[in-house]
Protein backbone atom coordinates (compact mmCIF):
# COMPACT_ATOMS: atom_id res chain seq x y z
CA UNK A 1 0.00 0.00 0.00
CA UNK A 2 1.44 3.35 -1.03
CA UNK A 3 0.41 6.99 -0.91
CA UNK A 4 0.27 8.92 -4.17
CA UNK A 5 -0.62 12.41 -5.27
CA UNK A 6 -4.22 12.79 -6.39
CA UNK A 7 -6.60 15.57 -7.42
CA UNK A 8 -6.77 17.88 -4.41
CA UNK A 9 -10.22 17.80 -2.86
CA UNK A 10 -12.19 18.65 0.23
CA UNK A 11 -11.87 15.03 1.34
CA UNK A 12 -8.52 13.43 2.13
CA UNK A 13 -5.84 15.37 0.24
CA UNK A 14 -3.87 12.28 -0.77
CA UNK A 15 -4.99 8.96 -2.18
CA UNK A 16 -3.75 5.50 -1.24
CA UNK A 17 -2.44 3.25 -3.99
CA UNK A 18 -4.04 -0.08 -3.15
CA UNK A 19 -4.33 -2.84 -5.76
CA UNK A 20 -5.96 -5.28 -3.30
CA UNK A 21 -9.10 -3.16 -3.04
CA UNK A 22 -9.87 -4.14 -6.65
CA UNK A 23 -9.96 -7.86 -5.81
CA UNK A 24 -13.63 -9.07 -5.70
CA UNK A 25 -14.81 -10.36 -2.30
CA UNK A 26 -17.06 -13.25 -3.23
CA UNK A 27 -20.18 -13.43 -1.09
CA UNK A 28 -19.20 -10.51 1.19
CA UNK A 29 -21.58 -7.99 -0.36
CA UNK A 30 -24.46 -10.45 -0.36
CA UNK A 31 -23.81 -11.35 3.28
CA UNK A 32 -23.81 -7.69 4.38
CA UNK A 33 -26.94 -6.94 2.36
CA UNK A 34 -28.67 -9.92 3.98
CA UNK A 35 -27.75 -8.91 7.56
CA UNK A 36 -28.58 -5.20 6.99
CA UNK A 37 -26.51 -3.83 9.91
CA UNK A 38 -27.51 -0.25 8.99
CA UNK A 39 -31.04 -0.95 10.29
CA UNK A 40 -29.63 -1.24 13.84
CA UNK A 41 -27.33 1.79 13.61
CA UNK A 42 -28.54 4.85 11.68
CA UNK A 43 -24.92 5.99 11.25
CA UNK A 44 -23.51 2.56 10.46
CA UNK A 45 -21.73 3.88 7.36
CA UNK A 46 -19.14 6.48 8.32
CA UNK A 47 -16.69 6.58 5.39
CA UNK A 48 -16.61 6.66 1.60
CA UNK A 49 -13.57 5.47 -0.35
CA UNK A 50 -13.57 6.68 -3.95
CA UNK A 51 -11.24 5.75 -6.79
CA UNK A 52 -9.41 8.64 -8.42
CA UNK A 53 -10.92 7.52 -11.73
CA UNK A 54 -14.45 7.90 -10.32
CA UNK A 55 -13.57 11.32 -8.87
CA UNK A 56 -12.23 12.52 -12.22
CA UNK A 57 -15.38 11.33 -14.04
CA UNK A 58 -17.67 13.10 -11.55
CA UNK A 59 -15.75 16.38 -11.74
CA UNK A 60 -15.56 16.33 -15.55
CA UNK A 61 -19.29 15.58 -15.83
CA UNK A 62 -20.15 18.37 -13.38
CA UNK A 63 -17.97 20.86 -15.29
CA UNK A 64 -19.63 19.89 -18.58
CA UNK A 65 -23.00 20.93 -17.15
CA UNK A 66 -21.68 24.43 -16.33
CA UNK A 67 -24.55 26.19 -14.47
CA UNK A 68 -26.96 23.26 -14.87
CA UNK A 69 -27.18 20.34 -12.46
CA UNK A 70 -26.05 16.92 -13.69
CA UNK A 71 -26.64 13.46 -12.27
CA UNK A 72 -25.04 10.00 -12.35
CA UNK A 73 -24.75 6.70 -10.51
CA UNK A 74 -22.02 5.17 -8.32
CA UNK A 75 -20.84 1.57 -8.65
CA UNK A 76 -18.90 -0.24 -5.96
CA UNK A 77 -19.12 -2.38 -2.84
CA UNK A 78 -19.21 -2.19 0.95
CA UNK A 79 -16.52 -3.07 3.47
CA UNK A 80 -17.34 -2.83 7.16
CA UNK A 81 -18.47 0.78 7.79
CA UNK A 82 -17.23 2.00 4.41
CA UNK A 83 -18.90 2.39 1.02
CA UNK A 84 -16.30 1.91 -1.72
CA UNK A 85 -16.95 3.70 -5.03
CA UNK A 86 -15.07 1.92 -7.82
CA UNK A 87 -16.61 3.62 -10.87
CA UNK A 88 -19.42 5.97 -11.93
CA UNK A 89 -21.52 6.62 -15.00
CA UNK A 90 -23.49 9.67 -16.11
CA UNK A 91 -27.26 9.68 -16.65
CA UNK A 92 -29.02 11.34 -19.61
CA UNK A 93 -31.15 13.69 -17.52
CA UNK A 94 -32.18 17.29 -18.08
CA UNK A 95 -31.25 19.48 -15.13
CA UNK A 96 -31.96 23.09 -14.25
CA UNK A 97 -29.90 25.56 -12.25
CA UNK A 98 -31.58 24.38 -9.04
CA UNK A 99 -32.66 20.76 -9.44
CA UNK A 100 -32.20 17.55 -11.39
CA UNK A 101 -34.58 14.58 -11.54
CA UNK A 102 -34.29 11.21 -13.24
CA UNK A 103 -37.11 10.50 -15.70
CA UNK A 104 -38.25 7.32 -17.46
CA UNK A 105 -35.46 7.59 -20.04
CA UNK A 106 -32.84 7.68 -17.27
CA UNK A 107 -34.28 4.61 -15.49
CA UNK A 108 -34.29 2.71 -18.79
CA UNK A 109 -30.69 3.76 -19.37
CA UNK A 110 -29.70 2.58 -15.86
CA UNK A 111 -31.27 -0.85 -16.39
CA UNK A 112 -29.56 -1.34 -19.75
CA UNK A 113 -26.21 -0.13 -18.38
CA UNK A 114 -26.31 -2.58 -15.45
CA UNK A 115 -27.17 -5.46 -17.81
CA UNK A 116 -24.23 -4.60 -20.06
CA UNK A 117 -21.91 -4.47 -17.03
CA UNK A 118 -23.05 -7.95 -16.00
CA UNK A 119 -22.44 -9.22 -19.54
CA UNK A 120 -18.78 -8.16 -19.43
CA UNK A 121 -18.24 -9.48 -15.90
CA UNK A 122 -18.29 -6.19 -13.97
CA UNK A 123 -19.68 -7.40 -10.65
CA UNK A 124 -19.91 -4.14 -8.68
CA UNK A 125 -23.38 -3.08 -7.53
CA UNK A 126 -24.92 0.38 -7.64
CA UNK A 127 -24.07 1.92 -4.25
CA UNK A 128 -25.31 5.49 -4.68
CA UNK A 129 -25.81 8.51 -6.89
CA UNK A 130 -24.12 11.83 -7.49
CA UNK A 131 -25.25 15.22 -8.70
CA UNK A 132 -23.90 18.77 -8.87
CA UNK A 133 -24.76 22.01 -7.07
CA UNK A 134 -23.23 24.69 -9.33
CA UNK A 135 -22.15 27.58 -7.12
CA UNK A 136 -24.10 26.86 -3.93
CA UNK A 137 -22.13 24.25 -2.03
CA UNK A 138 -22.37 20.59 -1.07
CA UNK A 139 -25.50 19.73 0.93
CA UNK A 140 -28.88 18.05 0.34
CA UNK A 141 -31.94 20.06 -0.66
CA UNK A 142 -35.48 18.96 0.15
CA UNK A 143 -35.78 17.16 -3.20
CA UNK A 144 -32.37 15.54 -2.66
CA UNK A 145 -33.42 14.33 0.79
CA UNK A 146 -36.63 12.79 -0.59
CA UNK A 147 -34.66 11.07 -3.36
CA UNK A 148 -32.06 9.72 -0.95
CA UNK A 149 -34.70 8.50 1.53
CA UNK A 150 -36.45 6.57 -1.25
CA UNK A 151 -33.15 5.07 -2.43
CA UNK A 152 -32.17 4.01 1.10
CA UNK A 153 -35.58 2.39 1.58
CA UNK A 154 -35.32 0.22 -1.53
CA UNK A 155 -31.68 0.09 -2.70
CA UNK A 156 -29.52 -0.08 0.44
CA UNK A 157 -26.62 0.39 0.89
CA UNK A 158 -26.82 3.79 -0.85
CA UNK A 159 -24.93 7.08 -0.55
CA UNK A 160 -25.42 10.54 -2.09
CA UNK A 161 -22.44 12.47 -3.47
CA UNK A 162 -22.69 16.21 -4.18
CA UNK A 163 -20.05 18.22 -6.06
CA UNK A 164 -19.86 21.96 -6.76
CA UNK A 165 -17.98 22.57 -10.06
CA UNK A 166 -18.10 26.38 -9.77
CA UNK A 167 -16.51 26.50 -6.31
CA UNK A 168 -14.10 23.78 -7.41
CA UNK A 169 -12.78 26.10 -10.13
CA UNK A 170 -12.74 29.13 -7.82
CA UNK A 171 -10.96 27.39 -4.93
CA UNK A 172 -8.56 25.25 -6.95
CA UNK A 173 -9.69 22.09 -5.14
CA UNK A 174 -12.59 19.70 -5.56
CA UNK A 175 -15.60 20.80 -3.47
CA UNK A 176 -17.36 17.51 -2.74
CA UNK A 177 -19.47 15.90 0.00
CA UNK A 178 -20.98 12.48 0.81
CA UNK A 179 -24.28 12.13 2.68
CA UNK A 180 -26.82 9.63 4.03
CA UNK A 181 -30.26 10.40 5.40
CA UNK A 182 -31.71 9.49 8.78
CA UNK A 183 -34.90 7.42 9.16
CA UNK A 184 -38.14 9.36 9.32
CA UNK A 185 -38.90 10.89 12.76
CA UNK A 186 -35.30 10.29 13.91
CA UNK A 187 -33.88 13.21 15.91
CA UNK A 188 -30.06 13.42 15.65
CA UNK A 189 -27.98 14.57 18.60
CA UNK A 190 -27.11 18.25 18.13
CA UNK A 191 -23.37 18.94 17.94
CA UNK A 192 -21.45 22.21 17.69
CA UNK A 193 -18.48 20.68 15.85
CA UNK A 194 -20.07 20.76 12.39
CA UNK A 195 -18.03 22.81 9.93
CA UNK A 196 -19.73 25.99 8.75
CA UNK A 197 -20.40 26.31 5.03
CA UNK A 198 -21.56 29.28 3.02
CA UNK A 199 -25.10 28.95 1.64
CA UNK A 200 -26.66 31.50 -0.76
CA UNK A 201 -29.45 33.54 0.84
CA UNK A 202 -32.08 32.13 -1.52
CA UNK A 203 -31.10 28.58 -0.45
CA UNK A 204 -30.77 29.13 3.31
CA UNK A 205 -34.39 28.26 4.11
CA UNK A 206 -34.23 24.99 2.16
CA UNK A 207 -30.89 24.15 3.79
CA UNK A 208 -32.10 24.96 7.31
CA UNK A 209 -35.31 22.95 7.05
CA UNK A 210 -33.53 19.75 5.98
CA UNK A 211 -30.03 20.01 7.50
CA UNK A 212 -31.00 17.66 10.36
CA UNK A 213 -32.34 15.00 7.98
CA UNK A 214 -28.91 13.67 6.98
CA UNK A 215 -25.28 13.37 8.05
CA UNK A 216 -21.95 13.74 6.27
CA UNK A 217 -19.50 10.90 5.65
CA UNK A 218 -15.71 11.23 5.43
CA UNK A 219 -14.26 10.81 1.93
CA UNK A 220 -10.84 9.39 1.04
CA UNK A 221 -9.39 8.30 -2.29
CA UNK A 222 -7.49 5.34 -3.69
CA UNK A 223 -6.00 4.20 -6.98
CA UNK A 224 -4.31 1.17 -8.49
CA UNK A 225 -0.81 1.19 -9.94
CA UNK A 226 -2.36 0.82 -13.41
CA UNK A 227 -4.85 3.69 -13.03
CA UNK A 228 -2.10 5.87 -11.59
CA UNK A 229 -0.03 5.36 -14.73
CA UNK A 230 -3.06 6.20 -16.89
CA UNK A 231 -3.67 9.42 -14.94
CA UNK A 232 0.00 10.36 -15.26
CA UNK A 233 -0.13 9.87 -19.05
CA UNK A 234 -3.33 11.93 -19.29
CA UNK A 235 -1.81 14.69 -17.17
CA UNK A 236 1.37 14.77 -19.26
CA UNK A 237 -0.76 15.14 -22.40
CA UNK A 238 -3.31 17.65 -21.10
CA UNK A 239 -1.48 19.94 -18.67
CA UNK A 240 -0.73 22.56 -21.39
CA UNK A 241 -4.46 22.81 -22.18
CA UNK A 242 -5.28 23.10 -18.48
CA UNK A 243 -2.69 25.82 -18.01
CA UNK A 244 -3.63 27.83 -21.09
CA UNK A 245 -7.42 27.60 -20.71
CA UNK A 246 -9.34 30.40 -19.01
CA UNK A 247 -12.72 30.27 -17.29
CA UNK A 248 -12.91 34.05 -17.15
CA UNK A 249 -16.58 34.31 -18.15
CA UNK A 250 -17.85 31.68 -15.70
CA UNK A 251 -15.63 33.01 -12.92
CA UNK A 252 -16.86 36.56 -13.52
CA UNK A 253 -20.45 35.34 -13.30
CA UNK A 254 -19.66 33.46 -10.07
CA UNK A 255 -17.94 36.48 -8.48
CA UNK A 256 -20.87 38.73 -9.41
CA UNK A 257 -23.42 36.31 -7.95
CA UNK A 258 -21.37 36.02 -4.74
CA UNK A 259 -21.18 39.81 -4.36
CA UNK A 260 -24.94 40.14 -4.89
CA UNK A 261 -25.58 37.39 -2.34
CA UNK A 262 -23.33 39.00 0.28
CA UNK A 263 -25.01 42.38 -0.29
CA UNK A 264 -28.44 40.77 0.15
CA UNK A 265 -27.33 39.10 3.38
CA UNK A 266 -26.03 42.44 4.68
CA UNK A 267 -29.30 44.20 3.86
CA UNK A 268 -31.22 41.37 5.49
CA UNK A 269 -29.10 41.72 8.62
CA UNK A 270 -29.04 45.48 9.23
CA UNK A 271 -32.25 46.66 7.61
CA UNK A 272 -33.97 47.40 4.33
CA UNK A 273 -31.91 49.40 1.79
CA UNK A 274 -29.03 49.66 4.27
CA UNK A 275 -30.97 51.99 6.60
CA UNK A 276 -29.97 50.35 9.87
CA UNK A 277 -32.05 51.12 12.91
CA UNK A 278 -30.54 51.18 16.40
CA UNK A 279 -32.25 47.89 17.21
CA UNK A 280 -31.00 46.26 14.00
CA UNK A 281 -27.42 47.35 14.69
CA UNK A 282 -27.59 46.02 18.26
CA UNK A 283 -28.88 42.71 16.92
CA UNK A 284 -26.16 42.54 14.25
CA UNK A 285 -23.36 43.35 16.70
CA UNK A 286 -24.28 40.44 18.91
CA UNK A 287 -26.46 42.00 21.61
CA UNK A 288 -29.13 39.75 20.17
CA UNK A 289 -28.02 36.07 20.12
CA UNK A 290 -29.46 35.26 16.69
CA UNK A 291 -28.18 38.48 15.13
CA UNK A 292 -24.68 37.93 16.51
CA UNK A 293 -24.59 34.47 14.94
CA UNK A 294 -25.71 35.88 11.59
CA UNK A 295 -23.00 38.53 11.73
CA UNK A 296 -20.33 35.92 12.46
CA UNK A 297 -21.57 33.79 9.57
CA UNK A 298 -21.58 36.81 7.26
CA UNK A 299 -18.00 37.55 8.29
CA UNK A 300 -17.04 33.96 7.43
CA UNK A 301 -18.73 34.32 4.04
CA UNK A 302 -16.84 37.56 3.38
CA UNK A 303 -13.50 35.98 4.33
CA UNK A 304 -14.18 32.93 2.14
CA UNK A 305 -15.19 35.14 -0.78
CA UNK A 306 -12.06 37.27 -0.36
CA UNK A 307 -9.90 34.14 -0.39
CA UNK A 308 -11.60 32.80 -3.52
CA UNK A 309 -11.23 36.16 -5.29
CA UNK A 310 -7.53 36.43 -4.41
CA UNK A 311 -7.01 32.87 -5.67
CA UNK A 312 -8.72 33.69 -8.99
CA UNK A 313 -6.69 36.89 -9.45
CA UNK A 314 -3.39 35.19 -8.62
CA UNK A 315 -4.11 32.37 -11.08
CA UNK A 316 -4.78 34.85 -13.88
CA UNK A 317 -1.69 36.91 -12.97
CA UNK A 318 0.55 33.82 -13.03
CA UNK A 319 -0.84 32.75 -16.42
CA UNK A 320 -0.44 36.25 -17.83
CA UNK A 321 3.12 36.52 -16.55
CA UNK A 322 4.03 33.07 -17.86
CA UNK A 323 2.63 33.50 -21.35
CA UNK A 324 3.86 37.10 -21.61
CA UNK A 325 7.41 35.92 -20.90
CA UNK A 326 7.02 33.11 -23.44
CA UNK A 327 5.86 35.68 -26.01
CA UNK A 328 8.87 37.90 -25.30
CA UNK A 329 11.22 34.94 -25.72
CA UNK A 330 9.55 34.04 -29.01
CA UNK A 331 10.01 37.60 -30.30
CA UNK A 332 13.66 37.60 -29.23
CA UNK A 333 14.20 34.25 -30.95
CA UNK A 334 12.61 35.49 -34.19
CA UNK A 335 14.74 38.64 -34.10
CA UNK A 336 17.85 36.55 -33.52
CA UNK A 337 17.02 34.28 -36.48
CA UNK A 338 16.27 37.28 -38.69
CA UNK A 339 19.54 38.93 -37.67
CA UNK A 340 21.56 35.77 -38.38
CA UNK A 341 19.94 35.40 -41.81
CA UNK A 342 20.82 38.99 -42.71
CA UNK A 343 24.43 38.39 -41.77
Amino acid sequence: MERTNSPESSGTAQSVRDDMIYVPQKGYDENVRFKKPWTKNVQYFKHVKMSTLALMKIVNHAHSGKNLEVMGMLQGKVQDHTIIVMDVYALPVEGTETRVNAQAEAYEYMTEYVELCEDIGFVEHVVGWYHSHPGYGCWLSGIDVDTQVMNQNYLEPFVAIVVDPIRTTANGRVDIGAFRTYPKHYKPVQTTSQEYQSIPLEKIEDFGVHCDCYYRLDISYFSSSFSTRILEVLWNQNWPNTLSSSDGASRQEYVTSQMNDLAAKMRNLVGVNGEASKKALQRACGFDKDGGKKLKNLNKDLCAFAGETVNIILNEMVKKKLFASLGERKVETLKSIEHSMQN
